[in-house]
């Protein structure tokens, strides 16, 4: 029999299909699959305009036979098979997609789309089989041909034996080597986990004969092997479903059956659009983060599917960052493939659905915050923080998005609030939003810093993740209310005459103050009469754009460069310890010395700072003992 050669630059192209279009083996099975369910796709539109023709659907399936003898994986389809010269076409060209010509020649427009686009599928079967075998008869012979190739030196093909219409395709797998074992494609297990990963939700049924075990007989502990048909896949998959047909309980098992997580949604979202771009889609809001969300190893993206078939595991591009927690899936009929089925182009209607689900996830957070606060706050407790990530991320770009959905412990509701709940209650004088920053709230309770500010009776927000403040930087400003840490040197709130008093003191005590900022060198910008403080001898309050947080926050970054706040050490002048300060001016600048350096290293302990020298200020306290 003569054997017919591919073309040339079909032959070139079958060379790079089998060792790097694919990126993993176990594809050739969705291909072959996919390219079965568009072979009964034909008949059903051949039916929709040949009166001759009747479709009934419970008459055609997909079915896999392993056989572990002859090492051959067959897999058959009822579909509308192909002649001879359809063999020679489809098989002998490749990138000859006789899916695309069908779809073209008979324009269909009915939503019910086929799968094929490229025709380069079916030579996917190369990767694992040394022989590939095609028996197909037509719908439209009574002659059925067998197609055979053992890859890039050609094929044969001749009539054949087969008596009902459709197509088998027999694989003869490749010898098993050190580094692959081509047998796992023979195995019950494997097929049915393949089928289920990236062919589930194909429209028609997947058969495969299983073995199952049961009791020899009634009174028998032995169990004897049996074979039995079974439906691998699902079908209809549940979001092509209606929504009015579905209970809360089917999208928790559907998150379950997907292993989306091991805990349960806190919200679902089932979108279906039928515009310029048709996609359906459902996503979930987890309850809790996993275990490795706010490290590198963590891999955001939804389930990408085209048509019931999977094409993507992680389709980062479909989620934005601040939204990497959502889990899910998107299947649309409309996406530009690449030719392996297995990326996407990167292309308008990708973009577009992008864009649609990040306004859709906002809306639903936002509903879920005005009217399912537990719920919210639970989630927040898991993923605030990647969401003020987000706002600081990209130069600020998406914090229009991001600032209602963000929240803060507040001192006085003593629990989270929004920003915008806080603006609403800032009464008419106050000018900031005001926040302090610190380990904890108990920390932040008891700095000195907050004491003006909550005298005045407005309301701190309390900042205690390394984010926050970098976040609210980047943001500047709420409904236009800036931002004000209670540790910056001008907190906008002191009445003129405690500023006079404060200007006073520091011109009377100038020689003191600077005489302190001498002893202690570069470590502060300058010392001060404090016009905050109330209870506390002293505090840290800062100058410029860098506070003491963020300063400690990019310190234990790699190549930090030892970035410093401009600290202003100030002074409670109403404080007995000021009186022995002036004391110690006026009689022993030594002791003035030692005071001074006891002070700061206390202020630096109220921060949260390190002591630069533990050593030396555990013998200054000892010479104050004395």
């Amino acid at each position: 029999m003569e054997k017919k050669q591919f073309q040339a630059e079909s032959k070139r192209l079958l060379e790079m299909m089998i060792n790097s279009i694919y990126t993993k083996k176990e594809v050739f099975l969705r291909e072959l699959i996919s390219n079965a369910s568009d072979a009964i796709d034909k008949i059903y539109y051949k039916a929709l305009t040949d009166d001759s023709l009747t479709f009934n659907k419970d008459d055609y399936y997909i079915k896999i036979t392993p056989n572990k003898e002859k090492r051959t994986l067959t897999i058959s389809d009822t579909g509308i098979g192909m002649t001879k010269e359809e063999l020679e076409t489809n098989l002998g060209t490749i990138a000859k997609s006789g899916s695309l010509a069908f779809k073209k020649e008979n324009e269909i427009k009915d939503g019910h789309d086929i799968i094929g686009q490229f025709g380069v599928g079916f030579y996917a079967a190369f990767m694992v089989a040394k022989q590939v075998t095609v028996i197909s008869k037509s719908l439209k012979s009574e002659e059925a041909y067998k197609w055979v190739s053992s890859g890039v030196d050609g094929y044969t093909i001749e009539p054949a034996e087969k008596n009902e219409v459709g197509t088998d395709i027999i694989l003869t797998l490749k010898d098993n080597t050190e580094d692959e074992s081509y047998d796992e494609f023979l195995n019950e297990w494997r097929i049915k986990e393949i089928v289920k990963k990236y062919s589930d939700f194909i429209r028609y049924p997947i058969k495969m004969e299983v073995t199952k075990s049961k009791p020899k007989d009634d009174d028998s502990n032995e169990y004897v092997d049996y074979k039995e048909e079974e439906t691998l896949n699902s079908m209809v998959p549940i979001w092509k479903k209606n929504k009015n047909e579905l209970k809360d309980e089917d999208y928790e098992n559907f998150y379950n059956e997907k292993h989306f997580g091991f805990d349960k949604p806190l919200k679902h979202i089932h979108i279906k659009v039928d515009g310029t771009i048709r996609y359906d889609a459902i996503l979930y809001i987890p309850e809790q983060a996993p275990f490795n969300f706010y490290t590198t190893d963590y891999e955001k993206g939804l389930e990408l599917y085209s048509n019931g078939v999977l094409i993507m595991e992680k389709c980062a591009d479909l989620l934005p960052d601040h939204f990497s927690f959502v889990k899910g899936l998107v299947d649309s009929p409309d996406l530009s493939l690449n030719i392996s089925r297995e990326m996407l182009q990167q292309d308008r209607q990708l973009k577009v659905i992008a864009k649609n689900i990040k306004n859709k996830i906002k809306r639903e957070l936002l509903n879920l915050l005005k009217n399912e606060r537990e719920k919210y706050e639970k989630f927040y407790e898991s993923f605030g923080r990647v969401l003020k990530f987000g706002v600081y991320n990209e130069f600020g770009a998406h914090k229009e998005d991001l600032e209602d959905l963000i929240m803060f412990y507040s001192s006085k509701e003593k629990k989270l609030v929004t920003l915008d709940e806080y603006v609403s209650r800032m009464p008419e004088d106050q000018k900031y939003i005001y926040y302090a920053t610190g380990d904890s709230i108990e920390r932040i309770e008891k700095l000195p810093q907050t004491e003006l500010v909550a005298d005045k009776g407005y309301e701190i927000l309390y900042f205690t993740e390394d984010v926050d403040e970098f976040a609210i930087k980047m943001l500047m400003n709420y409904k236009e209310k800036e931002f004000k840490s209670v540790s910056d040197s001008d907190l906008g709130i002191e009445s003129t005459e405690d500023k006079k008093q404060v200007e006073a003191e520091e011109k009377e005590n100038k020689d003191l103050f600077e005489h302190m900022a001498k002893v202690l060198g570069d470590k502060v910008k300058k010392v001060k009469p404090s016009n905050r403080l109330k209870t506390h001898p002293v505090c840290l309050s800062t100058e410029g754009d860098v506070t003491i947080e963020m300063e400690k926050v990019l310190n234990q970054m790699p190549n930090s460069q030892g970035v410093k706040a401009e600290k202003v050490l100030e002074i409670n002048t109403n404080h007995e310890v000021f009186q022995s300060l002036k004391n110690a001016f006026e009689q022993d600048k030594e002791k003035l010395e030692l005071y001074t350096k006891l002070l700061y290293n206390q202020a630096l302990l109220i921060e949260g700072l390190p002591i630069e020298d533990p050593v030396e200020f555990t013998n200054d306290m000892c010479k104050v003992m004395v």
